[in-house]
């Protein structure tokens, strides 16, 4: 059993997932393939890109910071989420996939904008607003489901990819403070910061001298020049109502 599932593999859901992963929790993201984000012809609104970026690209590096947290991928759709033992939901959930295994998850967080009719077995509390149904939350996208979350547009928050990765990262956060995991904050410090006033270092951070620093500075920026070297040959995607050649 997994300790955390997300369903949905755009900005919300990876976020949450970096947090959980980082945290020690044993992460799955279902990922059906294709994020509203892949849409955009560019990203222009996201803090740190002066000129914009790519959507496209952007996803891939938040994919790959995923995975070097520790997080798991699996290409599906969920279809049907429930409890495992109908009485207990400290028991967990299980989900059904289109033509994969059942997927066992001591906990769920649903950032699939805009399908959330596989939770409708749990009865997490939806409205619906025209053709759409948003999942209601409480501030760290809990819904009234213990151990089900919701993060991103599917909670109601605004269609910015800035948002959706606060609000998915939020979530991850209340996930984490929710399970047994010993978290304190996602620091990585210089040498002495904690132990050079007698504090042991907290869970969740660490301290590095400035040779490691260095280290990682070059890594970081070999991942970013290497990824940015050339451009990306993918097309937008379109709406799937607006009729291709």
């Amino acid at each position: 059993m997994r300790d955390v599932c997300i369903v949905g593999g755009g900005v919300a859901g990876l976020a949450a997932s970096i947090f959980t992963a980082r945290a020690g929790l044993d992460t799955l993201v279902v990922d059906s393939g294709e994020s509203i984000l892949a849409r955009n012809a560019s990203l222009e609104n996201y803090p740190g890109f002066p000129d914009g970026i790519d959507a496209r690209r952007y996803l891939q590096l938040t994919r790959e910071q995923a995975r070097n947290a520790g997080v798991e991928f699996e290409l599906g759709r969920v279809t049907r989420a429930e409890p495992v033992v109908e009485s207990d939901l400290e028991e967990g959930f299980v989900l059904e996939t289109d033509g994969g295994e059942p997927l066992d998850t001591r906990r769920l967080v649903a950032a699939s904008w805009s399908d959330s009719d596989y939770l409708v077995p749990l009865d997490v509390g939806r409205t619906k607003r025209g053709s759409k149904h948003f999942v209601n939350v409480d501030d760290g996208g809990r819904t009234a489901v213990d151990g089900v979350y919701a993060a991103g547009r599917l909670a109601d928050e605004p269609h910015q990819t800035i948002v959706a990765a606060g609000h998915g990262a939020k979530v991850g956060l209340a996930v984490v403070h929710d399970s047994d995991a010993n978290f304190y904050h996602d620091w990585v410090v210089p040498e002495g910061y904690f132990t050079g006033r007698g504090r042991e270092v907290p869970p969740g951070c660490e301290e590095i001298d400035d040779e490691e620093r260095r280290e990682r500075d070059e890594q970081a920026r070999e991942t970013m020049l290497e990824a940015f070297a050339e451009p990306l040959d993918e097309e937008p995607t379109m709406h799937p109502s607006v009729e291709q050649d």
